[in-house]
């Protein structure tokens, strides 16, 4: 079967959504809307519903699939839906059968979480994944330095529909060497630790970074990429340079507050309530305080 194929569009930036709760902790759909259809405005092109900042670990199956839905109709083909999908093998299975239903354009695979993955398991749990939803993209999301090129490849190889890969090991020399092991210029190669690790990964082969800071200001991580294609990473170094207080916010404490602190600023612009679950909790007030800060030194306070 033919497929729809995403590799052009992950060359861009890559938005994770954040998952709005209500005062009973339901999915706050206005707000979910709301910020999804923010970002695009914004020039946000690729929109990840249900990634690590949408606190994926944290839904239910039924909610997951509902703010899937959320996405889909809010972006209302203004950008390209990619869904994520994970957990056990039959649960990732179905999850991506009902990206398909929903409109999604493509699936990215979370890292496995179970504590034995060998590379041989690796390659079996996406390739099962892919073969089920053969007319979507599939974009694995890699997370280890275990996984290698060879296993990339091995999986490419099997897959069509593997058409790109979030890489999210902090190291840009071991992701210059996978990407380059596992090819290139066979699949689009997206820095998938965000803006601080996006210049290093563009100067050895990324043409895509992943950004929650889009569900806050859009436009900064969209001028950030617009320098990085154009290879003006003086200038994407300012951005950096710019953003790089409130990414490391995210980034304290092996990256505890990674979603806290995104909430957080959406509360402080009146966006949606700031309230996480468990195992993340809501930032300390001098936390709290230091957003502020960096959303007034942005001019959007």
């Amino acid at each position: 079967m033919s497929f729809d194929d995403l590799s052009e569009q992950l060359a861009s930036v890559v938005a994770i959504t954040v998952t709005p709760f209500d005062a009973d902790g339901k999915i706050d759909e206005k707000s979910y809307a709301a910020v999804v259809d923010r970002m695009v405005q914004g020039g946000i092109s690729v929109v990840t519903v249900n990634g690590n900042t949408s606190e994926f670990a944290t839904l239910s199956p039924a909610e997951a699939e509902r703010a899937l839905r959320i996405t889909v109709d809010a972006v209302a083909d203004r950008a390209a839906v990619i869904a994520g999908v994970g957990h056990d093998l039959h649960s990732a299975v179905a999850a991506a059968r009902s990206a398909d239903r929903a409109g999604a354009r493509g699936v990215m695979v979370h890292q496995p979480a179970h504590p034995y993955v060998s590379l041989d398991g690796w390659v079996d749990y996406h390739r099962v994944i892919a073969a089920a939803v053969p007319e979507l993209s599939v974009v694995p999301y890699v997370r280890s330095p275990r996984i290698g090129g060879a296993q990339i490849a091995a999986l490419a190889e099997a897959c069509p529909n593997v058409v790109g890969v979030k890489y999210a090991v902090a190291d840009p020399v071991r992701f210059a060497s996978v990407a380059r092991d596992a090819g290139l210029d066979r699949l689009t190669w997206v820095a998938g630790l965000a803006e601080l690790s996006a210049p290093g990964c563009f100067a050895v082969g990324a043409t895509g970074f992943t950004s929650g800071l889009a569900n806050v200001a859009p436009q900064l991580p969209v001028q950030m990429f617009r320098s990085l294609r154009a290879g003006e990473f003086g200038a994407a170094m300012e951005f950096w340079e710019f953003v790089r207080p409130f990414e490391e916010l995210r980034a304290a404490d092996e990256s505890a507050g990674n979603v806290s602190v995104v909430k957080e600023a959406l509360a402080q612009l009146g966006l949606c309530r700031r309230d996480v679950r468990p195992p993340a909790s809501v930032l300390a007030e001098a936390d709290r305080t230091a957003v502020g800060v960096v959303l007034s030194s942005w001019n959007l306070l």
